[in-house]
């Protein structure tokens, strides 16, 4: 179990998470359908200090093809519950994901 000293913030572990999308005729659809739960998701998680930032990946015309997220957690365990979770792993919208230990810079 976590214990956090009194005068000591608590540390989160970040993660990067590249996601893209399938490139099969059905993938926009998929996106669009599953995009309401992924954003409301997203909102949950930007309340709970989980969601850092994160966006569409953009190909040279402008077409998403994939998302950028910056996601931090307490435990390793909840970020596979959320990967578990999350509406567009669900649904199958991101077909490859990389995910890698990282830390936004305190500038």
């Amino acid at each position: 179990m976590l214990r956090l000293q009194p005068d000591k913030p608590q540390i989160m572990q970040q993660y990067i998470l590249y996601a893209w999308d399938g490139t099969d005729e059905a993938a926009p659809a998929r996106r669009m359908t599953a995009r309401p739960a992924h954003f409301e998701n997203a909102r949950k998680m930007k309340a709970n200090g989980n969601f850092v930032i994160g966006g569409a990946m953009l190909d040279d015309h402008g077409k998403m093809i994939g998302s950028m997220m910056v996601v931090q957690f307490e435990l390793p365990e909840q970020l596979q519950h959320w990967m578990q979770t999350e509406p567009y792993i669900v649904g199958k919208v991101w077909e490859k994901i990389e995910v890698r230990p990282f830390r936004v810079a305190e500038v």
